[in-house]
């Protein structure tokens, strides 16, 4: 089994339709670590020594948020810029996550067409998350195609939604159980309910 430990930001948890319905699903999901950033740290008072011990814990580290602003909710770059010391995530002798796994599970307000070059976003959505998979990489992980739903807004609570939350927990099993397709999943651009790459069992 992969040890994998879930990061949950939303500003706005309490107005979510999409990642709150994530969120709830993933904290019953048993075998997982589950920590809500804001509800930890509403002060932002990150504790790095802890943090840094979960890190450790854990083969899998994943993301859960909106695309906020193209780019993650304040929070999360706070603890990018406090948990992920030189010496520890990189730089001289900071090899601790070294081998470990980054992605992100992520809803963006606009369509899929919006995030292109002639889109009215302008770039790809992977494009907006290039500081996210450099810092995996400095860090010496590799960095998975993130799990994505487009036009969150206009989700419908019994279509897109449901079927989104579902996806996202058969994802979180799959790690759990060591039968996501990583392998495949870092080749990937994004990973939506319909193309999860899980392993082949003989």
């Amino acid at each position: 089994m992969a040890r994998l430990l879930v990061y949950y930001a939303h500003p706005g948890h309490q107005y979510s339709r999409v990642n709150s319905a994530m969120a709830k699903g993933a904290q019953s999901t048993s075998g997982i670590t589950f920590v809500d950033l804001y509800a930890k740290y509403p002060r932002f008072d990150i504790d790095i020594d802890e943090e840094q011990a979960l890190l450790k814990e854990h083969e899998v580290i994943l993301f859960q948020h909106p695309l906020f602003w193209y780019s993650v909710p304040p929070i999360v770059k706070e603890w990018f810029d406090l948990v992920l010391e030189h010496g520890f995530a990189y730089g001289s002798g900071g090899n601790k996550l070294k081998n470990k796994i980054m992605m992100n599970a992520i809803s963006a307000a606009g369509p899929q067409d919006a995030y292109s070059k002639d889109g009215y976003q302008r770039y790809p959505l992977r494009t907006f998350l290039t500081p996210i998979e450099q810092t995996a990489h400095l860090c010496n992980m590799q960095y998975s195609a993130p799990y994505i739903l487009f036009s969150a807004i206009k989700a419908k609570e019994d279509d897109e939604i449901k079927i989104h939350v579902e996806s996202y927990l058969q994802i979180l099993e799959a790690i759990r159980d060591d039968l996501y397709d990583f392998e495949k999943a870092i080749s990937l651009e994004f990973i939506k309910a319909e193309n999860i790459p899980l392993k082949v069992l003989n």
